[in-house]
């Protein structure tokens, strides 16, 4: 009801099918209570509502998956979204992610696949956490491993496909969801519920 009423927007686009297929990064708004928020993922690997503000609302990230010409030799590449983009910037490659304005769907700038770079995991067993890329192992005719460090000081492994760059070692180009992507072990995450519940309980 609430989609048919034209309520809903992602990607400033209003969708009246309440099985659309919004993804990682998609940002859904209601303008009618003054919502937005950014599709991430948890540290547990689900898809997690992250409210943002007015300013971050108009742009997304988006990572580059091919790039190739057209029969008329025109330069394009399409991101994990479906978006195609025509004639990028040449400094643009596979793996790299652009940060795309909304609104125009124009490139605003370049997030580098680098050593260094902050990246969040969006597939496999590690989905969701946040950490600085440390090393790349290149395996031909296999799957590159990255390894990632997290801002605990624990390092994970992962495949290349699944890392999404999103932003500079200190400053990540949009905000991130509760709890910074570190993944709390099954002892860590028992405490801080005990924690909570000894402080509701004083209260």
């Amino acid at each position: 009801m609430i989609c048919m009423e034209k309520h809903i927007k992602v990607d400033g686009k209003v969708r009246t099918d309440p099985n659309f297929p919004a993804g990682f990064m998609d940002v859904v708004e209601i303008p009618k209570s003054n919502d937005q928020f950014r599709l991430v993922f948890d540290t547990k690997g689900r898809y997690a509502l992250h409210r943002i503000s007015d300013e971050e609302k108009s742009f997304k990230l988006c990572r580059v998956k091919r790039q190739e010409m057209t029969k008329k030799s025109i330069p394009y590449i399409v991101t994990h979204d479906g978006r195609t983009i025509r004639y990028p910037d040449p400094i643009i490659k596979v793996d790299d992610v652009v940060k795309v304005d909304i609104a125009t769907g124009k490139v605003l700038d370049v997030l580098k696949f680098e050593i260094g770079k902050l990246c969040m995991i969006t597939k496999g067993r590690n989905t969701g956490r946040v950490g600085t890329i440390l090393h790349v192992e290149t395996h031909p005719g296999s799957f590159d491993i990255v390894t990632v460090k997290d801002a605990s000081g624990n390092s994970f492994s992962t495949r290349k496909e699944n890392v999404f760059v999103v932003g500079l070692p200190d400053t990540p180009y949009v905000t991130l969801p509760k709890g910074k992507g570190i993944k709390l072990s099954i002892l860590e995450e028992r405490e801080m519920i005990l924690k909570k519940r000894k402080a509701a309980a004083a209260n």
